[in-house]
C-alpha cells in the first residue's frame, strides 16, 4: 500500500466511524488492562518523578477517592514507593481532560464505533471550581467523585439505555451550527445531550434527578468528556496503518506534548509541553500557569476543537483574540491535513467541512503546526483553572515522527 493509499484509507475509516453514547460502568468492567491498583492519565508515559503539580493532586485524590490512602501524605507513599502502576489513558481505549486520571472505581463513558467494532471511554466531567483534573482533592471534591460515581452514573446509564443511546457525531455537528467547538466550548452540545436525556431521567425511579439535572445543567464543560471519547473512538481504527503519515492522537502531560502516528504504531513522539497563550482570570499570569495539559487535543485531532474555531467566534472572548482569528485559524488548519470532514461542518464557511486528517509530511513541509484551544491550570496542585487559550504543538515532534517513518519505510518506497 502506498503512501497516498494508506492515508486515504486511513482518512475513510474516520468519515465512515459512528459514535454512539450507550452508557456508564465502572471502569474496572469495561477498560481494557485496567488494574486494581493502576492509575491512567493524560498525555504521552510520565513516572511520578516527572508529572506535574495538576496531575500529581490528581493522583492524591484517586487514590482518597479508591481508599488505597487515607491522607495526602499516604497517598504521595503510595505513588513514591511504586504501589501504584501508570499508564497513558489512550493505552487503554481511553482518554481524559486536564490530569486526566481514571482509577477502577470510576464511572466511564462507554461510547461505541459500530462499524469497526471499537469502542472508548472517559470519566463524567466534574464541572468547574474544586475539581480532581485540575489535581484539587479536598472533601468537597472527595463527596462530589463519591456522588458522580456511586449516584449520578447509575441514573444516567439507566437514561441512556432507554434512550437506545445518544447518537454523538450528530450531536456534535449539530453544535458546530449552534457556536460550539466541542473543545473549549460545549454550550449548545451540552444543553443538546441534557435535552436528549431528560425525559429518561424524569421518569426515573432512582435516585436524586434533581441534584443530577442541576449538575449537568450548571457546567458547559459536562459534555467535553463524551466528545473526547467520541473522537478517540472514530480516530483508533486509523492507527496502524501501515504507509499512513496520519496523526491519530495528539496528547499532553503537563511535562511532554506527545503525538502518535498511524504507520509508526504506538511509538509516542514527544518534546517539551508548550505554554498556552490567552487570557487569564483576575489576579493570574504567566507565571503561575503551568505547561498545556490533557487528552482534549483529540478533539484537535478529529477535525474539532481550534480546527474548527471558526464555528465558535464567540470563544475569543474567552481565549483572546478576535473573530476573525478564529476563521484564519481553521483555514490555516487546512494547510496541514488530508481532507474535510463530511459530518462537522462550518456555517461560517459556507458549510465547509472541518479541516481533517493531521498529516505529519504537511507540518514539516509547511511549518504550520496544529493549533489547540485550551484549559489554562495553575501549576500548583488543587487551584484549578486560571486562563484560556491556544497553544502551538511543538514542530519537533512531528520532525522526529516523519524521520521515524521514513526510516521505517521498505527499501524500494
Amino acid at each position: 500500500m502506498t503512501i497516498g493509499e494508506a492515508n486515504r484509507e486511513a482518512l475513510r475509516r474516520i468519515q465512515a466511524g459512528t459514535a454512539t453514547l450507550v452508557g456508564l460502568r465502572p471502569a474496572r468492567e469495561v477498560v481494557p488492562g485496567l488494574g486494581e491498583r493502576t492509575v491512567l492519565h493524560a498525555g504521552p508515559p510520565v513516572a511520578w518523578e516527572r508529572m506535574c503539580g495538576p496531575m500529581r493532586g490528581a493522583v492524591i485524590g484517586a487514590s482518597l477517592f479508591e481508599g488505597w490512602a487515607q491522607t495526602p501524605g499516604e497517598a504521595i507513599g503510595l505513588a513514591e514507593s511504586g504501589a501504584l502502576s501508570f499508564d497513558p489513558c489512550h493505552h487503554h481505549r481511553a482518554v481524559g481532560p486536564m490530569a486526566g486520571i481514571v482509577t477502577p472505581s470510576m464511572a466511564v463513558y462507554l461510547v461505541r464505533n459500530e462499524p469497526f467494532s471499537a469502542e472508548a471511554y472517559a470519566t463524567i466531567n466534574m464541572g468547574q471550581g474544586k475539581v480532581l483534573r485540575m489535581g484539587a482533592h479536598d472533601a468537597s471534591v472527595l463527596e462530589r467523585l463519591q456522588w458522580m460515581n456511586r449516584e449520578l452514573a447509575p441514573l444516567l446509564d439507566d437514561a441512556l439505555r432507554r434512550a437506545g443511546g445518544v447518537d454523538v457525531a450528530s450531536l456534535i455537528a449539530r453544535a458546530l451550527t449552534m457556536g460550539d467547538e466541542a473543545h473549549n466550548r460545549n454550550t449548545a452540545a451540552t444543553s443538546l445531550l441534557i435535552r436528549a436525556l431528560a425525559p429518561k431521567l424524569a421518569t426515573t425511579r432512582q435516585g436524586d434527578v434533581e441534584r443530577a439535572l442541576a449538575f449537568m445543567g450548571a457546567s458547559d464543560s459536562f459534555f467535553l468528556n463524551v466528545a473526547m471519547a467520541a473522537c478517540k473512538a472514530t480516530l483508533d481504527p486509523a492507527h496502524g496503518l501501515s504507509g499512513s503519515t496520519l496523526v491519530t492522537a495528539m496528547a499532553r502531560n503537563g511535562t511532554e506534548f506527545g503525538i502518535r502516528v498511524s504507520g509508526t504504531g504506538d511509538r509516542w513522539f514527544t518534546a517539551p509541553a508548550p505554554k498556552v497563550q490567552g487570557l487569564y482570570f483576575p489576579g493570574y499570569g504567566p507565571d503561575d500557569a503551568n505547561p498545556d495539559l490533557g487528552d482534549s487535543a483529540i478533539t484537535e485531532t478529529a477535525g474539532l476543537g481550534a480546527f474548527a474555531l471558526a464555528a465558535a467566534p464567540a470563544i475569543v472572548q474567552f481565549v483572546g483574540g478576535t473573530p476573525r482569528l478564529a476563521v484564519e485559524t481553521t483555514e490555516r488548519m487546512y494547510e496541514i491535513t488530508l481532507g474535510e470532514h463530511e459530518t462537522f461542518r462550518i456555517p461560517a464557511l459556507d458549510f465547509r467541512g472541518t479541516p481533517l486528517g493531521i498529516d505529519v509530511r504537511k507540518v514539516v513541509e509547511t511549518s504550520i503546526v496544529p493549533v489547540i484551544d485550551t484549559g489554562i491550570a495553575h501549576r500548583q496542585a488543587g487551584v484549578g483553572q486560571i486562563g484560556a487559550g491556544l497553544a502551538e504543538a511543538p514542530v519537533s515532534c512531528f520532525v522526529e515522527a516523519l524521520e521515524a517513518f521514513v526510516a521505517g519505510l521498505p527499501a524500494r518506497a
